[in-house]
């Protein structure tokens, strides 16, 4: 509790009307499209059964 007499510290600045969610999800979008497309792993051409027999 304050003692009399003192004034409350001031709040720091904050992002005038930005929610918190809106901010993570700006930073997920952002995230999304500044990372190259995924490339697709090339196709194993060998079945499960040869894979069953090498091991």
């Amino acid at each position: 509790m304050p003692a009399a007499g003192s004034t409350p510290l001031p709040r720091p600045p904050g992002a005038a009307g930005l929610r918190v969610s809106d901010l993570l999800a700006s930073c997920a979008a952002a995230e999304l499209i500044s990372r190259p497309p995924h490339v697709p792993e090339p196709a194993d051409a060998r079945t499960a059964d040869e894979h069953d027999e090498a091991a």
